[in-house]
C-alpha cells in the first residue's frame, strides 16, 4: 500500500513514467529507498533526497540478493495489476547482481513490460551484458558511472544496451555526450541521461538542452531539487505536467546566486556502503 501511495503521489505531481524501487523483507536499509533510515535530526538523514548522508563516516546498509530476486517480481505484478499496462515502469538494480542473476531478473520481469532495467550488473564488466542479453528481452539501461565515449563504444556497437545513461557532468560536457548519443543513434539506441538531484540544476539544464537537440531522445530522469538548491541555482527551465521546458533565458538558463550559496557552508557527507548477511562488503 505504501508503494502504491508513492506512485499515485508522483502521478499527481505530473510524472508520466515512474522508477519503482522497493524495500525487501528482512532488510532494514537499502540504497535507493529514501524512506528507510532517515529519521529527522539524525545523521542518517539524506541530503536533498539523495543517498549521500551527513556525518563523520559512511552509513552501513544491508543486502541479500536472493531475497531481492524472490521479492521483486511480485512487486511488479502487484503494481501492474493496480495501475494497468500503460504506465511506463522502470527499475534500477544498482550494479548489485552477477550476470546470471541479472539475466534471471530480466527474464522474471518480462511479463510486466518494463521501460528499462537499469544497471543490472557492474557496468565495467561489459561482457556480462552479453550474457544478460541472451536471456531476456527486458530493455537495458547502462552508463551513469561512465566517463567517455570509449566506455560506451563496444556495448553500443554490439547492441548490448537500449538506453545510454551518461551524464553531461560525468562525460566531459555537452559535446562529448552528444557525440556518444549520435553514435548510439546508428544502432537505434536512445538517450536516458542521468538526472538525480546530485546533478545540479546546471547539469540538469545541460541534459535538457542536449535532449532537445538529438533525434534519438528516449527519456530524461528528473527529480525535483530542494528549495535551498533552487535558491542558489536560479533556473529558467520549468517542469509542468511531466514535461521539462528550457525557458527563454540565454545559454543554459541557470544563474548561480553567489550570495545565496554563501549561506550554506560545506557539510561532510558520504555515500553508504553495503554488507551482505554474512558481513561481506558488497556493491551498494
Amino acid at each position: 500500500p505504501e508503494l502504491f501511495d508513492s506512485i499515485r503521489a508522483h502521478q499527481e505531481q505530473g510524472y508520466r513514467a515512474i522508477r519503482v524501487q522497493t524495500g525487501v523483507p528482512t532488510l532494514k536499509a537499502i540504497y535507493g529507498i529514501a524512506a528507510q533510515g532517515a529519521d529527522v535530526g539524525d545523521a542518517t538523514v539524506r541530503y536533498d533526497h539523495e543517498p549521500a548522508r551527513r556525518g563523520a563516516k559512511p552509513v552501513e546498509e544491508d543486502w541479500d540478493t536472493r531475497a531481492y530476486l524472490n521479492h521483486l517480481p511480485g512487486v511488479f505484478e502487484a503494481v501492474r495489476n493496480e495501475f494497468g499496462p500503460d504506465l511506463p515502469l522502470l527499475h534500477d538494480g544498482h550494479h548489485r547482481m552477477t550476470p546470471i542473476q541479472a539475466a534471471r531478473l530480466g527474464k522474471d520481469l518480462e511479463p510486466y513490460d518494463l521501460f528499462w532495467l537499469e544497471d543490472c550488473t557492474p557496468a565495467e564488466n561489459q561482457e556480462a551484458l552479453r550474457l544478460v542479453r541472451q536471456h531476456t528481452t527486458t530493455p537495458l539501461a547502462i552508463g551513469e558511472i561512465f566517463n567517455t565515449v570509449w566506455d560506451f563504444k563496444d556495448i553500443i556497437r554490439d547492441q548490448l544496451i537500449d538506453y545510454v545513461r551518461g551524464a553531461v557532468t560525468h562525460m566531459g560536457g555537452i559535446s562529448p555526450l552528444k557525440k556518444t548519443l549520435d553514435y548510439a543513434a546508428m544502432y537505434q539506441i536512445k538517450s536516458g541521461m542521468h538526472g538525480p538531484t546530485d546533478i545540479s540544476p546546471v547539469g540538469m539544464a545541460a541534459a535538457m538542452h542536449l535532449g532537445l537537440s538529438i533525434h534519438n531522445f528516449g527519456i530524461q530522469e528528473y527529480m525535483k531539487h530542494g528549495a535551498r538548491t533552487d535558491q542558489v541555482f536560479e533556473q529558467s527551465f520549468t517542469w509542468t505536467d511531466g514535461y521539462l521546458h528550457p525557458g527563454d533565458k540565454p545559454g543554459l538558463g541557470v544563474e548561480l546566486n553567489v550570495d545565496e550559496a554563501g549561506k550554506y557552508p560545506y557539510e561532510q557527507a558520504y555515500l553508504p556502503y553495503n554488507r551482505l548477511l554474512d558481513g561481506t562488503v558488497h556493491d551498494w
